[in-house]
């Protein structure tokens, strides 16, 4: 946040507000140039909506089954033929709509992500086809509140609003689940707590804005939620119109994308629950 002049008078800060354009395709070109072989399990797992999201990964190694036992995940290992093992299974998607790449089964054991695969897991999250229809809401509310006045109203207004939504959810997708990730070594996939009482899988759901693993496993500070998602709203002045008070709707956009995140977790966490209770694991 200290790069205020930089934004505002360097070359990034001359940038128009059609920029943004510019910052996504950048964005988009990185990840594709950095998409790896599917996988034989990733190619079965992306046959079924159905399947386990665990079972997208590769099988882990022997040190990141130990490291990831100890870290965040109370729970043992059970038999898979155990009807209690299929508690907490995730899906690819909630209600078969939403993406939740992002998620991992309780007691599943990952080995870490390579870059490509973050900013692959980012990619899926940002360009997936409910991504731009969850932006045309979240637009369609910033133009209610009329919280961009110079953006107007109509449709042209609102195609204002669209851009520069799809643009904070794009970029903020890639500095939390790739870019600051890989530069931190932390994991950014939401790993299950599956069991005990409400308020505390929702206590979890929310600590993990907070903490989060290493690539070997380990409890740390969650300098991927708060750094990136504070990252995303700081580039945001360059699409943003100038205003007398810049920063104060730049920290705005960053608690929202906070905000956001944590809900996320909370879907995360109770999805195979109503799942199971409620659609039979119809989903």
């Amino acid at each position: 946040m200290s790069l205020h002049n930089h934004w505002r008078h360097g070359a990034f800060g001359a940038l128009g507000l059609n920029n943004r354009t510019a910052v996504l395709f950048a964005l988009f070109c990185l990840s594709i140039a950095s998409l790896h072989p599917v996988s034989a399990q990733e190619k079965h797992a992306a046959n079924s909506d159905s399947a386990p999201v665990a079972t997208a990964e590769q099988t882990p190694s022997s040190d990141a089954t130990s490291q990831s036992n100890e870290a965040d995940n109370p729970q043992p290992k059970t038999d898979s033929q155990n009807p209690d093992d299929q508690e907490g299974q995730q899906t690819r998607r909630i209600l078969f709509i939403i993406p939740n790449y992002r998620s991992v089964s309780v007691n599943a054991r990952l080995p870490p992500q390579r870059f490509k695969e973050k900013v692959w897991l980012a990619t899926q999250d940002s360009f997936d086809y409910s991504a731009f229809i969850y932006e045309g809401i979240i637009a369609g509310i910033a133009m209610s509140q009329k919280s961009e006045p110079s953006f107007g109203q109509g449709a042209s207004g609102y195609g204002l609003y669209y851009g520069h939504s799809f643009a904070d959810g794009t970029i903020e997708n890639y500095m939390v689940e790739a870019i600051v990730p890989t530069v931190t070594k932390e994991d950014p996939r939401y790993y299950t707590l599956g069991h005990g009482g409400f308020f505390k899988r929702t206590g979890y759901a929310v600590s993990r804005l907070f903490i989060t693993r290493t690539d070997s496993g380990k409890p740390t500070f969650n300098v991927s939620e708060i750094a990136g998602a504070g990252g995303a709203a700081g580039i945001s002045l360059a699409y943003y119109p100038t205003e007398s008070n810049p920063w104060v709707k730049t920290y705005q956009r960053w608690g929202s994308q906070l905000i956001q995140d944590g809900l996320g977790n909370l879907a995360k966490e109770f999805w195979p629950d109503v799942n199971k209770k409620i659609f039979h694991n119809k989903y």
